[in-house]
């Protein structure tokens, strides 16, 4: 028997053991998987060509748990100089250092290399379970093999392991080359951007192609009349002004993080789970809606801030229900017209929040059996989606290209890159394993 006057001391002393015991199992596993991450972006700003430099705004979540740091790669053979990091949900910055590859395997990021150099950068809070720390670094590169004239042009020429990219060209210079698909736009400052998503699963052999304009570009201070506006009766020569979008400004496609999986179930069900991770920085924005398809039912929803691991308040609206809260839909509302509002603090300047969504639809429209087989049949209109088979399917059609793997418990995932700024409507059908 443990005397009384002992009781307490003995307890809180195998407490405190378990305590760190525990602690260290924790880092120790941490370390054995190593660091990772997710919605990689990154933007090239080309800066005066004689320099070879560029700078390099770099947006990543890092997703282990528990971390204290992340790690970022500085590339050997370019001189590097960090001018800032910060942390994208609250704007403030955030403390780095440069280390050697054995200081970051030290600290606990296995895959580091000991002859390597790393940005080391203390994350505002611990990565919750689940959750994300979402860091922006702006750095500078000088690389002339990366970056360099060659007569009157000047080429970027590099290797990119991330997926989504921009590149930004200086000011005055056309694009004459560019040997991936990318979209291209103009920039509020009058400089030429482009922007493309790598669709594969390893790094491509980006490079541009641009020279500097004859004369610099001027701003249009006003519009030129349009040919139907000369006469006041339109001619059969007058051209179909539905055909033009006049004043259409495409957004950067690759810029978007927002993502969707979806976990189908079993076929008879017509259900399947999914989450949907989403970004607000829209200053005084304190929800979001979900409107539900036409078809559809939406069950057990449920939704939290990766930032933080903090649960939010969601409701499921119906009819009347949602002007009594006050949402505005900029639609007519029926009676069976259903939304799922999720609620959150208001974003402030400079601040952003990044959410996921969970819930379960039911559509027996998009996702049925049919002839013994199953069948889906969606649009998706977000740039990365990934649908994963039931248990004990395998696949036999599917009309989009996917990078297909398997899951970790066997099943099959398909995973959706839309580089263009509209839907694709996807089609898959699968069959049971005998």
């Amino acid at each position: 028997m443990i005397d009384h006057k002992m009781k307490y001391p003995i307890l809180r002393a195998i407490f405190l053991l378990g305590l760190f015991l525990n602690t260290i199992g924790f880092l120790t596993r941490a370390q054995s998987i190593g660091q990772t991450q997710a919605d990689s972006y990154t933007q090239y700003i080309l800066l005066d060509p004689t320099t070879h430099q560029f700078q390099i705004i770099y947006d990543v979540s890092a997703t282990t748990a528990g971390a204290q740091f992340y790690y970022n790669t500085l590339r050997k053979g370019s001189a590097h100089e960090v001018t800032a990091v910060y942390d994208r949900m609250t704007g403030l910055p955030l403390e780095w250092k440069i280390v050697s590859g054995n200081i970051a395997q030290k600290n606990g990021y296995a895959q580091a290399e000991a002859a390597g150099e790393y940005l080391q950068i203390a994350l505002a809070r611990p990565i919750p379970e689940g959750g994300e720390a979402r860091v922006r670094i702006d750095k500078t590169y000088t690389d002339s093999s990366s970056y360099f004239k060659t007569g009157e042009q000047i080429v970027f020429s590099r290797t990119l392991g991330i997926k989504r990219n921009s590149v930004v060209l200086p000011a005055g210079y056309e694009l004459i080359s560019c040997n991936y698909p990318s979209q291209v736009m103009l920039t509020a400052e009058g400089q030429l951007k482009l922007s493309f998503m790598n669709r594969g699963v390893g790094a491509v052999p980006y490079e541009i192609k641009a020279r500097l304009l004859a004369k610099p570009a001027v701003e249009l201070a006003t519009k030129d009349p349009l040919p139907w506006t000369t006469t006041t009766t339109p001619s059969s020569n007058s051209p179909d002004q539905s055909k033009a979008r006049l004043d259409y400004q495409p957004s950067e496609r690759a810029f978007q993080d927002r993502e969707i999986v979806y976990f189908l179930q079993q076929p008879e069900t017509h259900s399947f789970r999914l989450y949907h991770d989403y970004t607000e920085s829209r200053v005084g924005i304190d929800s979001y809606l979900n409107i539900v398809r036409e078809g559809s039912k939406a069950s057990n929803p449920s939704a939290y801030i990766l930032d933080t691991g903090q649960k939010l308040i969601v409701e499921t609206l119906k009819g009347d229900a949602i002007a009594a809260k006050g949402i505005k839909l900029g639609a007519s509302v029926t009676p069976e017209t259903e939304v799922v509002a999720i609620w959150f603090d208001a974003v402030k300047e400079g601040q952003s929040v990044r959410l996921r969504i969970e819930e379960t639809y039911t559509d027996p429209n998009r996702y049925l059996l049919y002839n013994g087989e199953l069948v889906w049949d969606r649009s998706f209109g977000r740039n990365q989606n990934t649908v994963i088979l039931p248990q004990g399917w395998y696949l036999t059609t599917n009309s989009i290209p996917a990078v297909i793997s398997e899951t970790e418990t066997g099943e099959i995932s398909l995973f959706y890159m839309n580089d263009r700024p509209d839907n694709v409507d996807v089609f898959i059908r699968g069959r049971r394993r005998e």
